[in-house]
């Protein structure tokens, strides 16, 4: 089936082109071209490609770690969708083996009985992190890993792991080789590792980490830490929560002026829609108020913003041009996954999967074509 579509603005991931006519056939980006508007094409004001979110815990009703099953992964995708987000990687934090298997297995299923949706995998946000910094992780979960426990995470979700959250510092070299080589993208995160461990790791192969500055070794001027490295590495990508709760915004905009092409957007979301007030998962627990998850503990415990409500806040607060911030939610994320090939562009062979919103970033709407 042959479709078109007229854009008065189009972000395409690289550029910006203006008052293009889209073809698409069977699903899939078949032509671009500047053209005059004609009335009996659907026309949108402005175009992106889907927004893609590396990193989202839960729905609007269901939390991954508690229901690691399809209904879950749903509820994440269908809440992500209503938001304007097309692409997700459900995030299962620090768990025993038994439920990461099980996260694994649903993702696969889910998949597979729905390969046009916009679940590409899942991210796995631990259990081999550093209990220093687990911030609301179970400190009962959270282990240093064993090389058979690796090799059954890698033989089960090497192909539906796409993201593997760790702590460098409590890998062994062989270890960190051992995931590397898997083909999951390795992030550094949860992390207490030295200026020194942090540089090792990334010299090594790991070329990002999980959401800047949250759970992970500050900068000091006598110890730069995990947060010191990232910034004195050029190469290492580093997602960021704007919301000003997971981040100082001053803090966003030092990171946008040092990490430049190499800063990209998640939502971390507990759960979206803010539906969910209070939350238990074991000796988890989760209260929402003045707009934030916390723990009994008192520490953060996700975040409430959708993916387009971090475009936004990059925009209107930290200051960052439009087309960066579309960049930061779409191909820069798929770059740092290894995805851009599939994800990220409006380009001829790129699925017609897009976002669109308005002038004024109030309302996002995901187009399947």
């Amino acid at each position: 089936m042959s479709l078109q579509l007229f854009a008065e603005t189009v972000y395409t991931g690289q550029e910006i082109l203006r008052n293009q006519l889209i073809q698409v056939i069977e699903g899939q980006i078949a032509g671009m071209e500047y053209a005059e508007p004609d009335p009996t094409v659907t026309r949108v004001a402005n175009l992106a490609p889907g927004l893609f979110d590396s990193h989202i815990n839960g729905g609007e009703k269901f939390y991954f770690t508690e229901r690691a099953d399809e209904e879950t992964i749903d509820d994440i995708y269908q809440a992500s969708v209503k938001t304007g987000t097309a692409y997700v990687l459900p995030t299962l934090i620090t768990s025993p083996q038994e439920n990461i298997l099980k996260s694994i297995e649903a993702t696969r299923n889910y998949i597979e009985k729905n390969p046009h949706s916009g679940v590409l995998g899942m991210h796995l946000e631990g259990p081999f992190l550093n209990p220093i910094k687990r911030g609301a992780h179970l400190t009962a979960y959270v282990r240093k890993p064993t090389d058979a426990e690796l090799r059954e995470v890698i033989y089960h979700g090497k192909d539906i792991i796409k993201l593997i959250t760790i702590a460098p510092e409590m890998f062994t070299t062989e270890q960190i080789q051992m995931l590397l080589e898997s083909g999951i993208t390795v992030s550094a995160g949860h992390s207490n590792a030295t200026y020194d461990e942090a540089t090792a790791a990334f010299n090594q192969g790991i070329q990002l980490v999980t959401h800047l500055y949250n759970a992970m070794s500050a900068f000091g001027h006598r110890a730069p830490g995990l947060v010191g490295a990232t910034f004195d590495n050029e190469n290492v990508y580093a997602p960021l929560i704007i919301d000003g709760v997971h981040c100082d915004f001053g803090a966003a905009s030092v990171a946008y002026k040092i990490k430049k092409d190499k800063l990209f957007l998640i939502s971390d979301a507990l759960f979206l829609g803010e539906k969910v007030t209070e939350f238990k998962w074991g000796e988890f627990d989760a209260y929402l108020k003045d707009g934030r998850y916390t723990n009994s503990d008192g520490n953060l415990a996700g975040a409430t913003i959708s993916l387009p409500d971090a475009v936004r806040n990059a925009v209107n607060i930290i200051g960052i041009p439009l087309q960066e911030a579309i960049e930061m939610a779409t191909i820069r994320p798929a770059k740092a996954l290894g995805l851009e090939k599939q994800i990220g562009s409006i380009a001829i062979g790129y699925p017609a999967t897009f976002t669109t919103f308005d002038d004024n970033l109030e309302n996002f709407s995901v187009l399947k074509m």
